[in-house]
């Protein structure tokens, strides 16, 4: 019996650091995404920090990517930043194997 709860905890501290690793590896990329975008936007130094801390903190809107994506797009729209949402999530894809990297590596 003291084998399948051993089992049981190990499952479940496994399953925590899984998704503590995933949510580390999002909140880098969303970073990494709010770097690139605000280079698209012609921000450079702590204007583009605080941008990509705005596009971090537009990921807890809403589940999923759809919240960090519409904030990205609306910018360059008012920035007049030529964009496509396949553009926007390409990057975003991108961003999210080098955060996983620098995520695993860190």
């Amino acid at each position: 019996m003291n084998s399948m709860k051993d089992r049981q905890e190990g499952f479940e501290r496994k399953f925590v650091l899984d998704e503590d690793t995933k949510f580390k590896a999002m909140a880098r990329r969303n970073k990494l995404l709010g770097l690139w975008a605000a280079e698209k936007l012609g921000k450079t130094g702590a204007d583009a920090e605080d941008y990509a801390k705005e596009v971090v903190r537009a990921d807890f809107e809403e589940a999923g990517d759809d919240d960090v994506l519409r904030k990205v797009r609306a910018d360059f729209e008012a920035a007049g930043v030529a964009q496509s949402d396949l553009q926007i999530r390409g990057a975003m894809d991108e961003l999210m194997a080098t955060a996983a990297e620098q995520v695993k590596n860190s």
